[in-house]
């Protein structure tokens, strides 16, 4: 049959009203009675009366343009499916770009952090090999002049009050009494006065180094946290059996070094785990986080889109033209469905609740795609009554 389109001379997006009148007119003008001497006249008339058959009912006219778009497809080279594949082909190559050019810039970084922590031990170093600093300088080189001044006068302070408990140490001069005593004393240490005395050297021992802590609490709190590492990058990839059963991943991070998660429901193709702590490891730093792509696994069986799981329905032309009971796989065992009359390769069944879960306690859909095939060998009845449909001589 030739494009009812063309046989009538209208336009794809023509209306109901546009069809029928153009039918109208070519109708008129390829009639057999207005040309007798034509003798392809009356198969130009049933050719026309075919497409306007096929227009004029919406069923059959979605049905033309879904296989006129399939044979375009197929013409070009590629059917609807592989069209679909070199689609989703290339947003994973898009996104592999995306996470090796972030890969590389995450080295950069740790190379610059691996390079300053090695910068700081060496200084470090120096400075140990150089000589212990008195606590003036490290005031001094830490908080400035006027902070050292602070210290001076704390340190003043704190001489005075030494000064003043070791003269209360002293042992007093005795007192003269009225009568001797009958008995002399026997000679005993003044206990006060050594505790005392060791007090005070013990305060002038640590003096300087309570000065320094008071200073720096005051002027810096406390100290800071140690810088934490980059984030490192990973991808897992997991099978839809896994999604379905929470499985626990094992993602090797290089170096000797992996990570592992619980997939939780919800999870996606492409989603991103931040695995906290699991990271990069890097001297005087903290352990940076993980970062896992997850990647969900072809399935011979379910393509994946979003919580959806898509499968293929083969039918034969009996089975599509008259309808039929089918029984197919699910991700948790068999399912029956129902295909109707009349049902192209356009058509999908969509069954309730047999996708991945959404992670709202919910899940996803088992979209069945219808497609039609033909038998293995020819069947001559087949074939004259698709013949005799071509032709326009229907029975």
């Amino acid at each position: 049959m030739r494009d009812p389109y063309k046989v009538l001379g209208v336009q794809r997006d023509a209306g109901t009203d546009e069809i029928k009148a153009a039918w109208r007119n070519m109708a008129k003008a390829v009639h057999p009675d207005h040309n007798q001497s034509d003798p392809n006249a009356t198969a130009r008339f049933a050719e026309v009366g075919r497409a306007y058959e096929t227009l004029k009912d919406p069923k059959k006219r979605s049905l033309f343009d879904t296989a006129a778009r399939m044979a375009a497809a197929k013409v070009s080279g590629e059917t609807i499916m592989q069209q679909r594949q070199a689609a989703r082909e290339a947003a994973i190559r898009a996104k592999q770009a995306q996470e090796n050019a972030e890969r590389v810039m995450e080295e950069l970084a740790r190379a610059n952090a691996q390079k300053a922590a090695k910068a700081a031990a060496e200084e470090a170093q120096k400075q140990k090999a150089a000589g212990a600093e008195s606590a003036e300088d490290v005031v001094e080189r830490i908080f400035g002049a006027n902070a050292q001044a602070k210290t001076a006068g704390a340190g003043a302070t704190g001489q005075a009050q030494q000064q003043q408990a070791q003269s209360q140490a002293r042992p007093k001069p005795a007192e003269p009494e009225a009568a001797p005593r009958s008995e002399p004393d026997t000679a005993k240490p003044d206990v006060e006065s050594v505790d005392a005395t060791a007090a005070a050297a013990a305060a002038n021992i640590l003096q300087p180094f309570s000065i320094l802590t008071s200073l720096v609490r005051r002027f810096t709190g406390a100290a800071p946290a140690p810088e934490k590492a980059p984030d490192q990058f990973a991808q897992a990839t997991v099978t839809i059996e896994d999604i379905l059963k929470g499985n626990r991943i094992t993602v090797q991070l290089g170096e000797a070094q992996e990570a592992s998660f619980t997939l939780s429901s919800g999870t996606t193709d492409g989603q991103q785990i931040r695995l906290k702590g699991q990271g990069l490891k890097l001297p005087n730093m903290q352990r940076g986080d993980a970062v896992i792509s997850v990647r969900i696994a072809s399935d011979p069986k379910f393509t994946v889109h979003g919580y959806d799981l898509h499968t293929v329905l083969p039918l034969t032309i009996e089975n599509a033209v008259l309808g039929t009971e089918a029984e197919i796989d699910g991700p948790d065992g068999k399912v029956r469905v129902s295909v109707p009359a009349w049902s192209g390769s356009d058509k999908s069944i969509r069954v309730q609740s047999q996708g991945l879960p959404d992670g709202n306690g919910a899940k996803g859909d088992l979209v069945v795609e219808l497609r039609i095939i033909l038998w293995e060998k020819p069947d001559d009845k087949v074939t004259d009554l698709m013949r005799s449909m071509r032709e326009g001589l229907f029975l």
